[in-house]
């Protein structure tokens, strides 16, 4: 059995956490993850500006912090915060550990960036072109002895999946086994949502004031139990689990550029508290394509808030419109009226609307000739005219889009501590091996029902994937499922969600989780970098599926 922590779920994540794994309790590795296709977008215009940035540096000050505890306790450090530049990471390591009289042995994994074969694959001009590497280039480093391993753009899953790999030699078609560690490092990447964090269910948690970081104790037939250090925050249990298996994905046929793990059949189970085992995860070959990430400059955006207050908020928001069209134009103009208000309010902020404003252009120009058109109607529009924040000269925008390439084109590469370079082949490819179920457990027999918020009963975590959102449900007693299963279709989710009315919406069966996901293509546009939407990531999709009222059967409340 190898221990596995977490320490990062995202670029800005807790300072401290790398820290504060080490020093919780024995780890045999170390993970963070710092890459979202939004910190890709980040790190390119960083890059542009000096080529050599384009990497977290916030890890290295951590390293700084942190480094030599780690090589004290023997615990080794695989990330993703390499970003673009993995090699310029690992030499402004070496020269850290230099000065700081420490001695790791640093490797890295390159082969992902393609920016400079953008016009061979047909990507156009991006500012960014990363493909997502799987976990086979971070176990050679690891068995070349490396103290620290720093990639550029691997699955979140890798940094689990590498480490297990290399100490159990699993071969590359050890399919189940692998699954098992892509689930299990599914659950870790997001650091402490697996222990409580954005739950659905917060008030049953303990401590989450300051949840501790996620563990995956992994075995070698791809089982773990997923735990976290005695003493800290937050809890581990099925339902935290339940809710991380669900983020972020779409078929539960779950494509990685190693295998494919069959979300589905994941079996869970408390063992003890903060310990839930994960078992009987099937695998199966993986796609011949591995996914690229490509972020382009899309053009220039500006936007402000219009608060009206009081009476005529139609009328007012209809004025304000009219104006700032024949002032700017009504080209990549967009408006959202959000109704906060309330009749006869005893404070001012709740008698007010927000009117949302949103400008998307080519044209700096334009942009930057939004704020000015917007603060020179402050004193000859509605009445009470006010915005939440003066509007900026407009910021650059990006977008993300996916393309394919096949695996073997790739260069995938372990740069060895000394320098070492070893080419990572492509995976066996092979059939699926399983296949779920089409059918949904039998519809409950009718009786009483109550009408109540769907949260009274039913879990949710959502977010997005490109400009797709991911909503993910799931329950807690099989009657609750067998409910659930027949109440949730997709006509029935798009009358509770209005916005996705007009969006083409898949749902699968996850039986085995009692859950429910579901894919709502289009609804962020172009992605979190360009979307105008109030919550541009979905991440509280799912809470306003749970405040929505049903009728839910007496007998599950």
């Amino acid at each position: 059995m190898i221990r596995v922590g977490n320490a990062s779920g995202f670029y800005g994540d807790r300072f401290s956490a790398v820290r504060e794994m080490l020093q919780g309790g024995d780890l045999d590795f170390l993970t963070g993850d710092y890459l979202a296709e939004l910190t890709m977008l980040i790190l390119g215009r960083d890059r542009a500006r000096d080529a050599g940035l384009g990497y977290a540096r916030t890890f290295l000050r951590q390293m700084e912090d942190a480094l030599g505890l780690a090589l004290e306790r023997g615990t080794r450090i695989v990330v993703n915060a390499g970003g673009l530049n993995p090699a310029g990471l690992a030499r402004a390591l070496d020269e850290l550990a230099d000065r700081l009289g420490l001695h790791p042995r640093v490797a890295h994994v390159t082969g992902d960036d393609l920016l400079d074969r953008a016009a061979e694959f047909g990507f156009g001009d991006p500012l960014t072109a990363n493909a997502y590497l799987g976990a086979h280039g971070i176990a050679d480093c690891l068995r070349s002895g490396a103290d620290v391993v720093v990639t550029g753009r691997v699955t979140d899953a890798a940094l689990v999946v590498g480490p297990a790999v290399a100490h159990f030699g699993w071969r590359p078609d050890d399919w189940d086994a692998l699954a098992g560690a892509v689930v299990a490092g599914h659950v870790l990447e997001c650091g402490a949502q697996a222990t409580g964090g954005n739950f659905s269910f917060f008030g049953e948690v303990p401590g989450l004031d300051r949840p501790g970081f996620p563990i995956a104790e992994l075995h070698a037939d791809g089982s773990a139990v997923i735990t976290k250090h005695d003493g800290t925050g937050g809890a581990v249990t099925t339902g935290t689990v339940t809710a991380q298996l669900l983020y972020e994905i779409g078929n539960p046929a779950y494509l990685g550029p190693d295998v494919v793990a069959h979300v589905d059949t994941a079996v869970l189970e408390q063992v003890g508290p903060d310990r839930v085992r994960i078992s009987g995860v099937v695998g199966s070959p993986p796609p011949p394509e591995l996914k690229v990430c490509l972020n382009t400059l899309g053009g220039f955006r500006n936007g402000t808030t219009f608060v009206l207050t009081g009476l005529d908020v139609d009328e007012k928001a209809d004025l304000v419109r009219r104006q700032l069209d024949a002032a700017i134009g009504s080209d990549g103009l967009e408006w959202t009226l959000a109704r906060v208000d309330r009749p006869d309010a005893d404070t001012q902020e709740t008698a007010s609307a927000l009117l949302h404003a949103t400008i998307r252009t080519r044209d700096p120009a334009r942009a930057k000739g939004f704020a000015r058109a917007a603060v020179e109607l402050a004193l000859a529009s509605y009445p009470g005219f006010h915005v939440t924040a003066p509007p900026s000269d407009g910021t650059p925008f990006g977008v993300c889009s996916a393309a394919f390439v096949p695996q073997s084109a790739v260069r995938h590469t372990a740069v060895l501590p000394g320098g070492a370079r070893v080419a990572v082949a492509p995976p066996p490819s092979g059939p699926r091996r399983h296949v779920p179920p089409e059918r949904v457990p039998d519809a409950p027999a009718p009786g009483s029902t109550r009408r109540v918020p769907l949260g009274a009963v039913v879990g949710a975590r959502s977010g997005d994937k490109g400009g797709d959102a991911n909503l993910g449900v799931w329950v807690r007693s099989d009657a609750a499922y067998r409910w659930l299963a027949h109440e949730l279709t997709t006509a029935r989710l798009r009358e509770l969600l209005p916005e996705t009315r007009d969006l083409v919406v898949d749902r699968y069966e996850l039986p085995n989780l009692r859950a429910l996901n579901f894919v709502l293509h289009g609804l962020l546009g172009a992605g979190v970098a360009s979307s105008a939407r109030f919550d541009p990531q979905a991440k509280a999709l799912g809470e306003w599926l749970r405040c929505r009222h049903a009728d839910v059967p007496e007998e599950l409340l």
